[in-house]
């Protein structure tokens, strides 16, 4: 299944009755299916990835969870990971204890990297699915998406307790993305413009609404303290002031954008549909826009090695250059869109 469209499966589901508090004890009494061991996990969908201190994981399709311990060179699929629903957000409290969230309301636990993974919430009945999770701590956290489903755990994943945004909060928009600003305040990427912004790590959130009407796919915070959002047509958006206001960003592309990431560098990348990855060199202020000639959708990327990116979608994994020119020569890629100076 294309990127495109497993975005657009991934924000249509349909809630069937009422959601258990308790699915994980659900869970725990059905019978369990386990990712299959396959020579092309790193090939196949993947749809996040992050750090476990020196080690990269990523998941996707099938229950797929795969890991480097090269930044990106090479690859080994998990040993054991006990689902087969698509897994769309991954995250890690230290280098050893990580949860990845998914379909059918789905909430793995790992105490030992990505080898090995727990299932700790499952809801396959309610047809939902988790979009992006967050911890504060190895104790709190939340596992949110689409039609603001949302559940959090203050006991490291054990039990899960589901909730809404904030009280009297009733918007039943698709969370897609939440994630944090250097100060450790929250914010969502949802849909139609909207922005959900929480100054109490997560205890209530505020609404915020943007310039822009379509949907946000992604966001990230930056080390200038800054926090930026992006999502369909191109459109992305910056905050300095906490989202009271949003100025919107350059991306040199009409092309839907998914992920995104501040290297160690400090450069800017932004990855999307049709083969785009945006490159920053003056701090996210505007993007030059290099198009991969396999012109596949791409839904994150991390550093990777020296010199690289990694980034990751419907082909599995590649590595390109971290360096727009050279990474127009090495993958049969053009730039079709230059980046724009400070003042324009």
């Amino acid at each position: 299944m294309s990127l495109a469209a497993m975005c657009a499966a991934a924000l249509t589901f349909t809630a069937v009755g009422p959601r258990s508090a308790v699915a994980q004890d659900e869970a725990a009494s059905s019978e369990i299916e386990y990712a299959v061991p396959s020579d092309l996990a790193a090939q196949s969908l993947l749809l996040d990835a992050t750090y476990a201190g020196e080690r990269l994981v990523a998941v996707g399709e099938f229950g797929h969870v795969v890991l480097s311990d090269d930044r990106g060179a090479t690859w080994h699929q998990a040993k054991e990971v006990p689902t087969q629903a698509t897994l769309t957000g991954v995250t890690f409290v230290s280098k050893d204890l990580g949860f990845a969230v998914g379909h059918d309301a789905t909430v793995l636990r790992t105490t030992d990297g990505g080898e090995t993974w727990n299932l700790v919430y499952n809801d396959s009945e309610s047809e939902m699915a988790f979009m992006t999770v967050y911890f504060e701590n190895d104790r709190r956290g939340f596992a949110m998406g689409a039609f603001s489903f949302m559940v959090e755990t203050n006991d490291g994943g054990d039990t899960w307790e589901e909730r809404s945004l904030s009280e009297g909060l009733l918007d039943d928009y698709h969370l897609n993305k939440l994630f944090s600003d250097k100060d450790g305040d929250l914010y969502i990427a949802a849909e139609f413009g909207v922005v959900y912004h929480s100054a109490d790590q997560g205890r209530t959130f505020n609404r915020i609404q943007t310039q822009y009407e379509g949907s946000f796919w992604g966001g990230f915070g930056m080390a200038d303290g800054s926090v930026m959002v992006f999502g369909m047509r191109g459109n992305a958006f910056r905050s300095y002031d906490k989202g009271a206001t949003w100025t919107k960003v350059n991306t040199g592309t009409d092309k839907s954008i998914a992920g995104g990431v501040q290297l160690g560098n400090g450069k800017i990348v932004l990855v999307g549909l049709q083969g785009y990855v945006g490159y920053s060199d003056n701090g996210g202020k505007s993007f030059t826009e290099v198009t991969r000639a396999d012109r596949l959708g791409y839904a994150a990327v991390t550093d990777g090695p020296d010199g690289q990116i990694a980034v990751f979608g419907e082909p599995g994994v590649k590595l390109m250059s971290d360096n727009m020119e050279k990474a127009r020569e090495e993958v049969g890629a053009k730039i079709t869109a230059q980046v724009s100076d400070d003042n324009s």
